[in-house]
């Protein structure tokens, strides 16, 4: 018995439907790629605002710091999160300014004209996933201050 024909016959056949080869690994639409992992401390307190579809939106910023000590520079990275009312909303809305906090999201640019006319590019960041890391209670900081 040759090599060739100790092949399987289906090896052997050529191929009748060439592009049904691309689509047959996956039948799930395709997902997100662009992904963001962002460790960093809030800039200020979360703030729930209405989307024009009347979605409430809990958003936040985060600053990033990296470089040598006497050079450092700080990266600010705005963060969107639309957890409905529960536990995830409210693990986002206790967290303080300051607080060291582990984010996940989805990334995505935008373009958009400004007041003045420009266009402008932004990067958008959806939450998927969050941990705090490090606690700063913000009344905590005030009581503080005040002795």
């Amino acid at each position: 018995m040759s090599f060739l024909t100790s092949l399987r016959p289906s090896a052997l056949r050529p191929l009748s439907h060439p592009l049904t080869l691309r689509s047959a690994f996956s039948t799930s639409p395709p997902a997100h790629l662009a992904r963001m992992t962002i460790v960093g401390r809030l800039a200020d307190s979360p703030e729930i605002v209405a989307t024009s579809t009347g979605q409430d939106v809990v958003r936040y910023a985060l600053g990033t710091s990296h470089g040598p000590r006497d050079n450092r520079q700080t990266s600010w990275w705005k963060v969107a999160c639309f957890a409905p009312e529960g536990g995830l909303r409210d693990l986002v809305m206790g967290m303080g300014k300051g607080s060291l906090v582990y984010v996940e999201g989805d990334c995505s640019m935008n373009k958009f004209t400004n007041k003045e006319g420009t266009a402008q590019t932004a990067l958008s960041i959806v939450q998927r996933n969050v941990e705090l890391l490090d606690k700063r209670d913000p009344r905590a900081d005030g009581q503080a201050e005040g002795e």
